[in-house]
């Protein structure tokens, strides 16, 4: 077999392919099944398919690059169409005549990324595609491309960080941007502007590095230093602490986390999917220009974590959805640690001292738990001996970590609104919450309020000697007195009302309104794996845990067990029932997804979700609500926020736990082979029937 990418045997020049994409990726599928470069083509013309229902690859000026991962790759390879009928593969501009289906090895060597994306980098030159129209042979076309895929991309050979240097004495040679684009002038005096880019898409294969490249090109034609760093799939080199400090403006150009976003903070920042980088290179410098002159522009901030690009708008700012979500977000990632640690010293207190530690004390002011931790010692032990002493503390212990959910809550809510200004309001608000009965609904709302005055109060204007005292005193106060005041005054009794409703309601629950409660936090729990669903069904649990009561623990235990289901549906199916349906990696994930299942890590199923969410993500909310509903059904209760099986000892019966969680298990799993077997029946179908 050779080893080349690609061979005359997998040039197919002006040939009618079919009427869809479809119809073309199994053709070049087969194609390279004939060359030998694949064993089984439906199964790489399934993958493929699989990811452009994601997302399009069809390009500007009549090109698609068709792409995917297989365990029947043997190497990473190329099939070319040219087609005499072209076909719309998603692109703004048009149906595509020229299609490159690239297939790669699960697993694939970097060397072959290289290969693969330095082909990428290749189609956004005019000149090669204007080759690639012109070739009279199979085998102009292959040295076309060996050509491009062994030459080095411009500015680099490597997938790394990349600069661009521009003279701005050669700039009116270059390409201007587009006229509507109103690009500033870029140049400061004899320094011209710069920019910094990160890049990535889902795959890591193709369009990571042609938007790098594009928006490089757009930057030549700008004439302003550039620097990019494409996160792809044969590794990452990032970029120097003085790149990033001489940067005026940063670009994240991505459909997955940017990794290390925090490291750009302080700086103005335009967002946007990869493929608009593709599509619109100069308008997207151009506003990166702007932004860098513009001081009221949107900047990273200390707080942001690993970020997407999926969420921003088509002009390069985050929606107003995406803000509030990701706030919430923020919040409810800084409140986790507080639920897991009270949480689970609250579980190992009862397990220490007995579930009575939680009754109110004889003069009703606190807990047995917490009067037994302040008035008894090692060599005043109190009527149950050490093992009693012991368990209160940790039940005291975890009950002030407890206590700190709401504030926890919002304080961070608040943070990713207002940067650090924005702790102290949003803590105030959380207090304030619990002050006046509102809890968590109260948390959410004032964080949200807290974030959005201190932000205000940041943007006045002010004489420059007050502007030092903005952050460490003029912010904190005014935010903390503006929103404590209006939950006081306002928002807290209404939220408190609500809250109080929605506690009676839920300990009203029996029967089948109970069932159906279940069946809707299973769905959550299991829709996103880890997202903001997720996220709120398990929110709305634990908070409820502060608050006892019967109905409040079956929810606990409802949320846990469906948040188990996914991974260990996910091993079941790729380990034990129906291995072949999966590849090679998804096999070796569900031998981990055994374990990250039993400790409640629902994250564990997002290996498959995110390669098939069409068959696991259903499959996987059918199981979660069978397991939910069948816990409110038999009234299994829990105690403890997290820890799966290894909290047994904090559930009522932990036997009714295992059947509800067996039950979703099986079922999700069932369903997931069931749909991974009609849809590779259905390619195989389509393979047959394509012609040849």
């Amino acid at each position: 077999m050779s080893d080349q990418i690609i061979t005359a045997a997998t040039v197919n020049l002006d040939v009618d392919a079919g009427d869809d994409p479809s119809a073309v990726i199994n053709h070049l599928a087969e194609n390279l099944g004939e060359a030998g470069r694949t064993s089984e083509p439906a199964d790489l013309a399934r993958a493929a398919l699989a990811r452009e229902a994601k997302s399009a690859t069809g390009l500007p000026g009549g090109i698609a690059i068709p792409h995917a991962r297989a365990a029947s790759v043997s190497q990473a390879s190329l099939a070319m169409a040219r087609l005499s009928r072209k076909v719309d593969f998603g692109a703004p501009d048009g149906p595509a005549d020229i299609v490159f289906l690239i297939a790669a090895p699960e697993g694939g060597a970097s060397e072959h990324m290289k290969l693969l994306s330095s082909l990428a980098r290749a189609l956004v030159r005019p000149d090669f595609v204007a080759s690639l129209r012109a070739a009279r042979t199979d085998d102009e076309i292959v040295d076309l491309v060996d050509g491009a895929i062994n030459a080095p991309a411009a500015g680099s050979s490597t997938e790394k960080a990349t600069t661009q240097k521009v003279p701005t004495d050669t700039v009116a040679t270059q390409k201007s941007a587009p006229a509507d684009s109103s690009t500033p002038d870029a140049p400061r005096g004899d320094k011209p502007m710069s920019i910094v880019a990160i890049t990535a898409c889902p795959t890591g294969i193709a369009h990571t590095y042609m938007a790098a490249d594009a928006l490089k090109y757009a930057a030549e034609r700008a004439g302003v230093d550039f620097h990019v760093e494409p996160q792809g799939s044969s590794g990452t080199t990032p970029f120097t602490t003085d790149v990033i400090a001489g940067a005026d403006a940063v670009i994240f150009a991505t459909d997955v986390g940017v990794k290390g976003k925090s490291r750009f903070h302080g700086k103005p920042v335009i967002e946007s999917g990869v493929k608009r980088a593709i599509n619109e290179p100069d308008a997207m410098i151009a506003e990166a220009l702007a932004a860098a002159k513009n001081p009221h522009a949107a900047v990273v901030r200390a707080g942001d974590g690993d970020g997407a690009g999926a969420g921003a708008t088509e002009k390069g700012g985050l929606s107003l959805g995406k803000q509030v979500q990701q706030a919430l977000m923020t919040g409810v990632s800084y409140m986790i640690p507080f639920v897991a640690a009270g949480g689970l010293l609250i579980a190992l207190g009862f397990l220490l001292a007995g579930y009575q530690i939680a009754n109110k004390n004889i003069d009703k002011t606190m807990s047995d738990g917490a009067y037994i931790a302040l008035h008894n010692t090692l060599w005043n032990l109190p009527a149950g001996g050490l093992g009693t002493y012991l368990g209160a503390v940790s039940f005291a212990i975890g009950s002030l970590a407890m206590g700190m959910l709401v504030p926890a809550l919002a304080g961070y809510i608040s943070f990713a609104i207002a940067d650090r200004p924005g702790i102290a309001p949003g803590f105030v608000a959380g207090l304030v919450s619990v002050a006046v009965g509102a809890s968590f609904i109260g948390g959410l709302i004032g964080g949200l309020a807290a974030g959005v005055v201190c932000l205000a109060i940041s943007r006045l204007p002010l004489p420059q000697w007050a502007r030092g005292l903005m952050p460490v005193v003029i912010i904190p106060l005014f935010g903390s007195l503006v929103v404590g005041a209006v939950m006081f005054m306002f928002l807290g009794r209404p939220l408190a009302w609500l809250t109080t409703e929605m506690n009676n309601g839920l300990s009203s629950m029996t029967g089948g309104s109970a069932i159906i409660l279940g069946i809707v936090l299973g769905l959550m729990m299991c829709f996103d794996l880890g997202g903001p669903v997720n996220k709120a069904a398990y929110l709305f649990a634990t908070t409820g845990l502060a608050i006892g009561g019967s109905a409040q623990l079956e929810i606990m235990a409802a949320v846990m067990c469906a948040g188990m289901v996914p991974p260990l549906a996910m091993a079941l199916a790729s380990t034990v029932l129906r291995p072949q349906l999966f590849t090679e990696p998804e096999r070796e994930n569900g031998k981990a997804a055994w374990l990250l299942g039993a400790s409640f890590i629902s994250e564990g199923a997002i290996p498959f979700a995110a390669t098939d969410p069409l068959r696991v993500i259903p499959s996987m909310m059918a199981g979660g609500a069978l397991s939910g509903a069948l816990i409110m059904a038999l009234g299994v209760e829990l105690r403890a926020p997290h820890g799966g099986v290894f909290v047994f000892f904090a559930m009522n019966a932990w036997w009714w736990f295992l059947v509800a969680l067996a039950a979703g298990t099986v079922l999700s799993a069932l369903c997931v082979i069931a749909a991974k077997q009609w849809g590779r029946n259905r390619v195989r179908s389509a393979a047959a029937t394509t012609p040849a």
